[in-house]
Protein backbone atom coordinates (compact mmCIF):
# COMPACT_ATOMS: atom_id res chain seq x y z
CA UNK A 1 0.00 0.00 0.00
CA UNK A 2 1.33 3.43 -0.91
CA UNK A 3 2.08 5.67 2.00
CA UNK A 4 -0.16 8.77 1.90
CA UNK A 5 1.64 12.05 1.31
CA UNK A 6 2.67 14.30 4.21
CA UNK A 7 0.87 17.64 4.01
CA UNK A 8 2.70 20.57 5.53
CA UNK A 9 0.57 23.37 6.94
CA UNK A 10 2.39 26.00 4.90
CA UNK A 11 1.52 24.17 1.71
CA UNK A 12 -2.08 23.78 2.79
CA UNK A 13 -2.29 27.46 3.58
CA UNK A 14 -0.99 28.36 0.15
CA UNK A 15 -3.54 26.10 -1.50
CA UNK A 16 -6.37 27.17 0.78
CA UNK A 17 -5.98 30.92 0.19
CA UNK A 18 -6.57 30.90 -3.56
CA UNK A 19 -8.83 33.62 -4.96
CA UNK A 20 -12.30 33.18 -3.46
CA UNK A 21 -13.85 33.75 -6.88
CA UNK A 22 -13.05 30.12 -7.73
CA UNK A 23 -16.23 28.74 -6.26
CA UNK A 24 -16.59 25.69 -8.50
CA UNK A 25 -16.74 22.23 -6.93
CA UNK A 26 -13.35 20.94 -5.89
CA UNK A 27 -12.23 17.32 -6.03
CA UNK A 28 -12.26 15.39 -2.79
CA UNK A 29 -8.90 15.60 -1.00
CA UNK A 30 -6.58 12.64 -1.13
CA UNK A 31 -5.86 10.69 2.02
CA UNK A 32 -3.01 12.41 3.81
CA UNK A 33 -0.81 12.34 6.86
CA UNK A 34 -0.95 15.59 8.81
CA UNK A 35 1.35 16.63 11.62
CA UNK A 36 -0.69 18.11 14.45
CA UNK A 37 0.24 20.52 17.24
CA UNK A 38 1.62 17.70 19.37
CA UNK A 39 4.01 16.79 16.58
CA UNK A 40 2.10 13.56 15.87
CA UNK A 41 1.77 12.29 12.31
CA UNK A 42 -1.93 11.51 11.92
CA UNK A 43 -3.36 9.64 8.93
CA UNK A 44 -6.55 11.44 7.87
CA UNK A 45 -8.98 9.66 5.54
CA UNK A 46 -9.74 11.01 2.09
CA UNK A 47 -13.37 11.69 2.99
CA UNK A 48 -14.38 13.00 6.39
CA UNK A 49 -18.16 12.90 6.79
CA UNK A 50 -18.54 12.24 10.51
CA UNK A 51 -16.63 14.26 13.12
CA UNK A 52 -16.36 14.18 16.90
CA UNK A 53 -14.86 17.40 18.22
CA UNK A 54 -13.86 18.05 21.81
CA UNK A 55 -12.06 21.26 20.81
CA UNK A 56 -14.53 24.20 20.74
CA UNK A 57 -12.38 26.42 18.52
CA UNK A 58 -12.29 23.72 15.86
CA UNK A 59 -16.02 23.01 16.22
CA UNK A 60 -16.83 26.65 15.50
CA UNK A 61 -14.49 26.73 12.51
CA UNK A 62 -16.21 23.65 11.11
CA UNK A 63 -19.55 25.43 11.43
CA UNK A 64 -18.18 28.57 9.74
CA UNK A 65 -17.09 26.40 6.81
CA UNK A 66 -20.66 25.20 6.36
CA UNK A 67 -19.89 21.69 7.61
CA UNK A 68 -21.68 21.75 10.95
CA UNK A 69 -23.84 18.85 9.85
CA UNK A 70 -20.75 16.64 9.93
CA UNK A 71 -20.43 17.07 13.69
CA UNK A 72 -21.86 13.94 15.29
CA UNK A 73 -20.55 14.45 18.83
CA UNK A 74 -19.11 17.27 20.93
CA UNK A 75 -17.96 18.00 24.47
CA UNK A 76 -20.25 19.10 27.29
CA UNK A 77 -19.02 22.68 27.77
CA UNK A 78 -19.65 23.61 24.15
CA UNK A 79 -23.22 22.34 24.11
CA UNK A 80 -24.36 23.19 27.63
CA UNK A 81 -22.23 26.17 28.75
CA UNK A 82 -21.13 28.04 25.64
CA UNK A 83 -23.41 31.03 25.03
CA UNK A 84 -21.86 31.58 21.58
CA UNK A 85 -22.43 28.05 20.26
CA UNK A 86 -26.20 28.20 20.69
CA UNK A 87 -26.34 31.39 18.64
CA UNK A 88 -24.25 30.25 15.70
CA UNK A 89 -25.49 26.65 15.52
CA UNK A 90 -28.86 26.01 17.19
CA UNK A 91 -28.94 22.47 15.79
CA UNK A 92 -26.01 21.68 18.07
CA UNK A 93 -28.36 21.59 21.07
CA UNK A 94 -29.24 18.03 20.10
CA UNK A 95 -25.76 16.71 19.42
CA UNK A 96 -24.61 13.76 21.55
CA UNK A 97 -22.03 14.47 24.23
CA UNK A 98 -18.84 12.43 24.36
CA UNK A 99 -17.57 14.09 27.53
CA UNK A 100 -19.23 15.22 30.73
CA UNK A 101 -16.15 16.77 32.37
CA UNK A 102 -12.85 18.38 31.47
CA UNK A 103 -10.92 15.22 32.24
CA UNK A 104 -12.58 12.38 30.43
CA UNK A 105 -14.14 11.16 27.21
CA UNK A 106 -16.75 8.42 26.89
CA UNK A 107 -14.95 6.03 24.57
CA UNK A 108 -18.01 3.80 24.17
CA UNK A 109 -20.03 6.78 22.97
CA UNK A 110 -17.29 7.67 20.51
CA UNK A 111 -17.40 4.11 19.16
CA UNK A 112 -21.17 4.33 18.83
CA UNK A 113 -20.97 7.55 16.82
CA UNK A 114 -18.51 6.04 14.33
CA UNK A 115 -16.59 9.23 13.47
CA UNK A 116 -14.09 9.36 10.63
CA UNK A 117 -11.99 11.88 12.53
CA UNK A 118 -11.72 13.32 16.06
CA UNK A 119 -10.49 16.81 16.94
CA UNK A 120 -9.02 17.50 20.37
CA UNK A 121 -6.92 20.01 22.26
CA UNK A 122 -3.11 19.78 22.23
CA UNK A 123 -3.23 20.51 25.97
CA UNK A 124 -4.86 17.14 26.56
CA UNK A 125 -2.12 14.86 25.30
CA UNK A 126 -3.16 11.93 27.47
CA UNK A 127 -6.73 12.09 26.21
CA UNK A 128 -5.54 12.45 22.63
CA UNK A 129 -3.25 9.46 22.79
CA UNK A 130 -5.71 7.31 24.74
CA UNK A 131 -8.50 8.02 22.25
CA UNK A 132 -6.36 7.11 19.28
CA UNK A 133 -5.05 3.98 20.99
CA UNK A 134 -8.42 2.73 22.19
CA UNK A 135 -10.49 3.56 19.10
CA UNK A 136 -7.97 3.41 16.23
CA UNK A 137 -9.78 6.50 14.93
CA UNK A 138 -7.46 9.34 13.86
CA UNK A 139 -7.26 12.17 16.41
CA UNK A 140 -5.94 15.62 15.41
CA UNK A 141 -4.84 17.95 18.21
CA UNK A 142 -5.05 21.55 16.99
CA UNK A 143 -5.33 25.03 18.52
CA UNK A 144 -4.44 28.52 17.28
CA UNK A 145 -3.32 29.67 20.75
CA UNK A 146 -4.77 33.08 19.92
CA UNK A 147 -2.43 33.76 17.00
CA UNK A 148 -3.91 35.22 13.82
CA UNK A 149 -1.42 33.40 11.58
CA UNK A 150 -1.97 30.01 13.18
CA UNK A 151 -5.71 30.56 13.03
CA UNK A 152 -5.43 31.04 9.26
CA UNK A 153 -3.33 27.89 8.91
CA UNK A 154 -5.86 25.78 10.79
CA UNK A 155 -8.78 27.23 8.83
CA UNK A 156 -7.03 26.34 5.58
CA UNK A 157 -6.23 22.87 6.88
CA UNK A 158 -9.87 22.26 7.81
CA UNK A 159 -10.93 23.55 4.42
CA UNK A 160 -8.69 20.96 2.82
CA UNK A 161 -9.84 18.11 5.06
CA UNK A 162 -13.54 18.94 4.54
CA UNK A 163 -13.29 19.86 0.84
CA UNK A 164 -14.31 23.43 1.74
CA UNK A 165 -11.21 25.15 0.44
CA UNK A 166 -13.02 27.95 -1.38
CA UNK A 167 -15.03 28.81 1.73
CA UNK A 168 -11.90 28.72 3.90
CA UNK A 169 -10.14 31.07 1.49
CA UNK A 170 -13.14 33.39 1.45
CA UNK A 171 -13.24 33.63 5.25
CA UNK A 172 -9.47 34.06 5.51
CA UNK A 173 -9.54 36.90 2.98
CA UNK A 174 -12.44 38.56 4.78
CA UNK A 175 -10.72 38.28 8.17
CA UNK A 176 -7.49 39.69 6.74
CA UNK A 177 -9.40 42.58 5.17
CA UNK A 178 -11.13 43.50 8.42
CA UNK A 179 -7.91 43.34 10.44
CA UNK A 180 -6.09 45.09 7.60
CA UNK A 181 -8.53 48.00 7.73
CA UNK A 182 -7.59 48.57 11.37
CA UNK A 183 -3.89 48.37 10.65
CA UNK A 184 -4.23 50.72 7.69
CA UNK A 185 -6.00 53.32 9.82
CA UNK A 186 -3.09 53.16 12.27
CA UNK A 187 -0.19 52.81 9.85
CA UNK A 188 1.40 56.16 10.74
CA UNK A 189 0.73 55.83 14.48
CA UNK A 190 3.87 56.61 16.49
CA UNK A 191 4.92 54.03 19.04
CA UNK A 192 4.58 56.59 21.82
CA UNK A 193 0.87 57.00 21.04
CA UNK A 194 0.10 53.34 21.76
CA UNK A 195 -1.53 52.70 25.15
CA UNK A 196 0.20 50.22 27.43
CA UNK A 197 -2.42 47.61 28.28
CA UNK A 198 -2.82 44.97 30.97
CA UNK A 199 -5.42 42.27 30.36
CA UNK A 200 -7.12 40.81 33.43
CA UNK A 201 -8.54 37.53 32.13
CA UNK A 202 -10.09 34.23 33.19
CA UNK A 203 -11.68 35.58 36.35
CA UNK A 204 -8.40 36.27 38.17
CA UNK A 205 -7.21 39.86 38.58
CA UNK A 206 -3.55 39.18 37.76
CA UNK A 207 -3.93 36.30 35.27
CA UNK A 208 -3.06 37.60 31.83
CA UNK A 209 -2.23 36.42 28.30
CA UNK A 210 1.43 36.75 27.38
CA UNK A 211 0.44 37.61 23.83
CA UNK A 212 -2.80 39.03 22.49
CA UNK A 213 -2.95 39.75 18.79
CA UNK A 214 -6.12 41.94 18.91
CA UNK A 215 -4.31 44.43 21.19
CA UNK A 216 -1.28 44.49 18.88
CA UNK A 217 -3.35 44.93 15.72
CA UNK A 218 -5.45 47.66 17.35
CA UNK A 219 -2.42 49.80 18.16
CA UNK A 220 -1.82 48.87 21.78
CA UNK A 221 1.04 47.33 23.75
CA UNK A 222 0.49 44.29 25.95
CA UNK A 223 2.68 44.93 29.00
CA UNK A 224 2.91 41.18 29.67
CA UNK A 225 4.16 40.39 26.15
CA UNK A 226 7.59 39.11 27.22
CA UNK A 227 6.47 37.25 30.33
CA UNK A 228 7.04 33.52 30.74
CA UNK A 229 3.91 31.31 30.62
CA UNK A 230 2.75 29.38 33.67
CA UNK A 231 3.11 26.13 31.73
CA UNK A 232 5.41 25.65 28.71
CA UNK A 233 3.40 26.25 25.56
CA UNK A 234 0.54 28.01 27.35
CA UNK A 235 -0.57 31.56 26.59
CA UNK A 236 -1.24 32.78 30.13
CA UNK A 237 0.70 33.70 33.21
CA UNK A 238 -0.21 34.62 36.76
CA UNK A 239 1.73 37.66 37.98
CA UNK A 240 2.05 39.22 41.40
CA UNK A 241 0.15 42.38 42.21
CA UNK A 242 3.50 44.14 42.64
CA UNK A 243 4.38 43.42 39.05
CA UNK A 244 1.09 44.82 37.80
CA UNK A 245 1.73 47.98 39.82
CA UNK A 246 5.28 48.25 38.46
CA UNK A 247 4.03 47.95 34.88
CA UNK A 248 1.73 50.92 35.58
CA UNK A 249 -0.44 50.38 32.48
CA UNK A 250 -2.42 53.17 30.81
CA UNK A 251 -5.40 50.84 30.50
CA UNK A 252 -6.65 47.67 32.19
CA UNK A 253 -8.93 45.47 30.12
CA UNK A 254 -11.19 43.11 32.03
CA UNK A 255 -12.45 39.86 30.53
CA UNK A 256 -16.05 40.66 29.58
CA UNK A 257 -16.93 37.47 27.70
CA UNK A 258 -19.06 36.21 30.58
CA UNK A 259 -22.65 37.08 31.50
CA UNK A 260 -22.53 39.68 34.30
CA UNK A 261 -23.54 37.17 36.99
CA UNK A 262 -20.50 35.01 36.15
CA UNK A 263 -17.84 37.72 36.21
CA UNK A 264 -15.46 37.24 39.11
CA UNK A 265 -13.47 40.36 38.22
CA UNK A 266 -15.35 43.50 37.20
CA UNK A 267 -14.33 46.99 36.22
CA UNK A 268 -15.81 48.21 39.50
CA UNK A 269 -13.79 45.76 41.60
CA UNK A 270 -10.57 46.82 39.88
CA UNK A 271 -11.28 50.53 40.26
CA UNK A 272 -12.05 50.09 43.97
CA UNK A 273 -9.06 47.87 44.78
CA UNK A 274 -6.95 49.90 47.23
CA UNK A 275 -3.79 48.09 46.18
CA UNK A 276 -4.06 49.59 42.69
CA UNK A 277 -4.59 53.22 43.63
CA UNK A 278 -1.22 54.30 42.22
CA UNK A 279 -1.72 52.59 38.83
CA UNK A 280 -2.37 55.09 36.05
CA UNK A 281 -5.28 53.09 34.58
CA UNK A 282 -7.06 53.20 37.94
CA UNK A 283 -6.20 56.82 38.67
CA UNK A 284 -7.60 57.93 35.30
CA UNK A 285 -10.60 55.58 35.31
CA UNK A 286 -9.32 53.65 32.29
CA UNK A 287 -10.50 50.21 33.34
CA UNK A 288 -12.73 48.80 30.64
CA UNK A 289 -14.21 45.52 29.45
CA UNK A 290 -13.16 43.67 26.34
CA UNK A 291 -14.39 40.37 24.92
CA UNK A 292 -11.42 38.03 25.23
CA UNK A 293 -11.12 34.27 24.91
CA UNK A 294 -14.26 32.22 25.35
CA UNK A 295 -14.00 28.44 25.27
CA UNK A 296 -10.80 28.79 23.35
CA UNK A 297 -10.96 31.16 20.40
CA UNK A 298 -13.59 32.29 17.93
CA UNK A 299 -12.47 33.81 14.63
CA UNK A 300 -15.53 36.01 14.16
CA UNK A 301 -15.47 37.39 17.68
CA UNK A 302 -11.73 38.04 17.41
CA UNK A 303 -12.32 40.16 14.30
CA UNK A 304 -15.02 42.16 16.10
CA UNK A 305 -12.85 42.61 19.18
CA UNK A 306 -9.98 43.98 17.09
CA UNK A 307 -12.30 46.53 15.48
CA UNK A 308 -13.64 47.45 18.92
CA UNK A 309 -10.19 47.85 20.47
CA UNK A 310 -8.99 49.99 17.57
CA UNK A 311 -11.87 52.38 18.22
CA UNK A 312 -11.33 52.25 21.99
CA UNK A 313 -7.60 52.95 21.80
CA UNK A 314 -7.72 55.53 18.99
CA UNK A 315 -11.24 56.95 18.58
CA UNK A 316 -10.09 59.74 16.25
CA UNK A 317 -8.94 57.12 13.71
CA UNK A 318 -12.33 55.38 13.54
CA UNK A 319 -15.09 57.99 13.19
CA UNK A 320 -18.63 56.69 12.86
CA UNK A 321 -17.78 53.28 14.30
CA UNK A 322 -20.84 51.25 15.29
CA UNK A 323 -19.92 48.11 17.22
CA UNK A 324 -23.29 46.36 16.89
CA UNK A 325 -23.52 46.98 13.16
CA UNK A 326 -19.93 45.87 12.57
CA UNK A 327 -20.37 42.82 14.80
CA UNK A 328 -23.54 41.72 13.04
CA UNK A 329 -21.80 42.08 9.66
CA UNK A 330 -18.92 39.86 10.80
CA UNK A 331 -21.20 37.20 12.29
CA UNK A 332 -23.32 37.20 9.14
CA UNK A 333 -20.22 36.54 7.04
CA UNK A 334 -18.86 33.77 9.23
CA UNK A 335 -22.03 32.04 10.34
CA UNK A 336 -24.76 33.13 7.93
CA UNK A 337 -27.00 34.44 10.70
CA UNK A 338 -28.76 37.75 11.20
CA UNK A 339 -28.25 39.79 14.37
CA UNK A 340 -25.91 37.15 15.82
CA UNK A 341 -23.66 39.66 17.50
CA UNK A 342 -26.66 41.59 18.85
CA UNK A 343 -27.85 38.36 20.46
CA UNK A 344 -24.42 37.73 21.98
CA UNK A 345 -24.32 41.27 23.37
CA UNK A 346 -27.72 40.71 24.92
CA UNK A 347 -26.33 37.75 26.85
CA UNK A 348 -23.15 39.56 27.87
CA UNK A 349 -24.98 42.85 28.48
CA UNK A 350 -22.21 44.45 26.47
CA UNK A 351 -24.22 47.04 24.52
CA UNK A 352 -23.88 49.66 27.23
CA UNK A 353 -20.23 49.24 28.16
CA UNK A 354 -19.07 48.67 24.60
CA UNK A 355 -21.02 51.64 23.23
CA UNK A 356 -19.89 54.04 25.95
CA UNK A 357 -16.27 52.89 25.86
CA UNK A 358 -15.93 52.95 22.09
CA UNK A 359 -17.40 56.44 21.83
CA UNK A 360 -15.42 57.87 24.74
CA UNK A 361 -12.11 56.15 24.09
CA UNK A 362 -9.39 56.22 26.73
CA UNK A 363 -7.24 58.95 28.13
CA UNK A 364 -4.13 59.59 26.04
CA UNK A 365 -1.02 57.69 26.98
CA UNK A 366 1.57 59.64 28.92
CA UNK A 367 4.45 60.71 26.67
CA UNK A 368 7.16 58.07 26.40
CA UNK A 369 10.57 58.21 24.82
CA UNK A 370 11.34 54.48 24.67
Amino acid sequence: MRRPPMILLAAILAAGTAAPARAQALPAPAAATIRDDLGRAVAVPARVERIVSIQPEISRMIISLGAGDRLVGIEYALRDQDHLFGIIYPAGAHLPLVSMSENGVNVEEVFRLKPDLIFASPFERQIVEALQRKTSIPVLALASMGRFGRQAEILALLGRILAREARAAELAAYFDARIGSVREALRDLPETAKPRVFLSFWGVLTKTPIHYDPVDAAGGINVAEKSAPDVPGAINTLVGIERLIAWNPDLILVHGNYPPRDRKVTTESVLSDPRLGSVKAVRTGNVRYTFGFWNWWDMAEVAVETLYLGRLFHPDRFPGFDLIREGNDVFRKFYGIENGFSTLCGILRCEAWADVQAKRGIAPAEPRHD
